[in-house]
């Protein structure tokens, strides 16, 4: 019985990595407030959005877990939905006026920076941790 069972736990944990399903944990801290949503989107390195997730604020911070991802180069971008329109608020000028970021911190001072600076590799699970810019 304990080999059925050691032989079933390697064959999940091994099955996992041949088959690449891996998930990506972004926690997102120094939101402003607890009003609206999360809206966050996950690109694969063709700059193509793969997923979509909308995280709940509680104690200024969210957790957005995207499972059954598959080893290689990704890159997100959210923002902070106060006012729950779906969109990014702007000024005339096109500033947000509500918290915005980018995967490694990808915001420069004058918009975000070059999509390449986004990315980065998922090998395995993981776990970012962003804050964005208001």
């Amino acid at each position: 019985m304990k080999k059925y069972i050691l032989l079933l736990s390697l064959s999940l944990i091994c099955g996992k990595f041949v088959n690449g399903q891996f998930s990506l944990n972004v926690e997102i801290t120094g939101i402003k407030n607890n009003t609206g949503l999360i809206l966050l989107q996950l690109f694969n390195e063709k700059e193509e959005v793969i997923a979509q997730a909308i995280g709940e604020i509680e104690n200024q911070k969210t957790n957005i877990i995207i499972k059954d991802l598959k080893p290689g180069k990704y890159a997100f971008r959210y923002f902070h939905d106060e006012n729950m329109s779906k969109e990014l608020e702007t000024n005339v000028l096109g500033i947000p006026k509500e918290g915005y970021g980018f995967s490694n911190n990808g915001a420069g001072p004058f918009g975000p920076r070059p999509f390449k600076e986004w990315l980065f590799d998922i090998k395995g699970d993981m776990k970012v941790t962003v804050s964005p810019r208001y």
